[in-house]
């Protein structure tokens, strides 16, 4: 279910929002809106932060991690969201360092993709790092990995993570099918 499927009441009057059509931005847009206070829910994406973390510490390795909540066992880039009052690099050190325990030494802006499918736009790092890894909760385990290594994916990080890999020489390998 998406975010604008379980937002059912307006959080300013707890009435039960509905499709409306209203005329906005040159033309007539239909929205989540509140019939009584005419709230609009906007349901705009959500930035995501991911991180393509290269050990210097461990000959360039790359972290992948297994989120504990994900099903099976897919390792991807570190991800996280942006709070209040920090730049997306300074959240993206703190995402990288909450969730591995690594310290971070540079942080260089990859690119930004989106990812329609969880309503989202990823903006990507490359990450240099150091230091033990210890997971947090979040994770339930990880992998280093040589880059000539690394297999891509097709959507959100995994792009980042393929330009990363060219941005080194390296062309990326990606999973069965899934080559964009």
């Amino acid at each position: 279910m998406s975010e604008a499927q379980s937002f059912r009441y307006c959080p300013a009057c707890a009435a039960e929002l509905a499709w409306l059509s209203r005329e906005e931005d040159g033309g007539s847009k239909t929205r989540l809106r509140c019939p009584a206070c005419s709230f609009t829910h906007w349901n705009n994406p959500t930035p995501v932060l991911a991180a393509v973390i290269e050990c210097v510490d461990r000959d360039g390795q790359v972290l992948l991690a297994c989120n504990a909540a994900w099903p099976g066992r897919f390792f991807g880039l570190i991800t996280g969201f942006m709070e209040a009052g920090e730049t997306p690099e300074e959240g993206i050190s703190r995402e990288v360092t909450e969730e591995t325990s690594l310290h971070v030494e540079s942080v260089q802006l990859l690119g930004v993709w989106d990812f329609q499918r969880m309503n989202q736009v990823i903006i990507a790092y490359a990450v240099q790092a150091r230091g033990e890894v210890a997971l947090s909760p979040e994770l339930s385990e990880y992998k280093l990995l040589a880059p000539a290594d690394v297999r891509c994916w097709p959507a959100g990080t995994g792009q980042a993570l393929a330009l990363w890999l060219r941005q080194r020489g390296i062309e990326p390998q990606w999973f069965e099918q899934a080559k964009p």
